[in-house]
């Protein structure tokens, strides 16, 4: 635990016996225990006794001699690695597969709208019987192309489309890593490792928003909920980038730009 002040995994837990904890698992309001531990760092966790139940928590610790404590929380940022040049693509075949099919499907205009590209997305999700989905709904679809259109046309053009179905792939690695059941969605707690997966660092606080937007009533997410959450994150970061302009990660927006903001959101 030396030094750490980040979000603690799974597999901390799995091969880290508890240096103290109460005697009994019981549910009441209060709980006072008192333990005699040796100087060190020590992570204090507590929970309520119903997974998934939100609650709050006053923690009073007493010790002989002056100590310090905060709480344990990432930093918010995002990866951003490199895309693909439309050159290093050019003239592969599975670029000139994938530009044939994206022409068939855009017409003349060469871009898509919300409809056919619910259609495109939910004929591929198709041939992956084991997502255990029943598609992308046609609003989740008019989310992301708000999120992934640049110049306000209401559809995507092919780079915008190759964008966004280079990461739909990757994340759907991601979605299938942690559906182990194969029950079509992941419980709350892996979804904060999968947004780990994908490049995202959110605070304690942003977990349980995704947590309360996208999971049933069960605290599970689909794949559906699944993808638009990841979409989200996406586009939000990247347009919280393109306002940073001296990257000191703060941002100056007039309503105007605010409105456009969560508009899109």
């Amino acid at each position: 635990m030396h030094g750490t002040k980040h979000h603690l995994q799974k597999d901390f837990f799995l091969y880290n016996a508890s240096k103290a904890r109460s005697k009994t698992y019981i549910n009441m309001r209060e709980i006072s225990e008192r333990f005699r531990l040796p100087p060190s760092e020590y992570v204090v966790i507590p929970s309520t006794y119903e997974p998934h139940q939100e609650g709050e928590f006053i923690l009073r610790v007493f010790s002989e001699k002056r100590s310090l404590s905060e709480e344990v929380e990432n930093m918010i940022e995002a990866d951003r690695p490199s895309r693909p040049s439309a050159k290093a693509r050019e003239g592969s075949e599975e670029e000139k597969q994938f530009r044939n099919i994206f022409r068939q499907i855009a017409g003349d205009d060469m871009e898509i709208n919300a409809e056919e590209l619910r259609n495109v997305l939910n004929n591929v999700v198709k041939k992956h019987k084991d997502l255990k989905t029943e598609g992308f709904e046609l609003e989740s679809c008019r989310s992301m192309i708000a999120l992934m259109d640049t110049d306000g046309s209401g559809k995507i053009n092919f780079d915008e489309f190759r964008h966004l179905w280079d990461k739909i792939k990757s994340w759907q690695k991601i979605f299938k890593r942690y559906d182990t059941d194969h029950s079509g969605t992941i419980n709350s707690y892996e979804m904060r490792n999968a947004v780990k997966d994908a490049g995202f660092r959110l605070n304690n606080q942003l977990y349980d928003i995704i947590t309360m937007r996208y999971a049933d009533k069960n605290m599970n997410i689909d794949f559906d909920s699944f993808i638009c959450c990841f979409v989200r994150l996406d586009a939000m970061f990247r347009a919280f980038h393109a306002f940073d302009k001296d990257g000191d990660g703060i941002i100056k927006l007039n309503v105007l730009e605010w409105l456009q903001l969560t508009m899109y959101a």
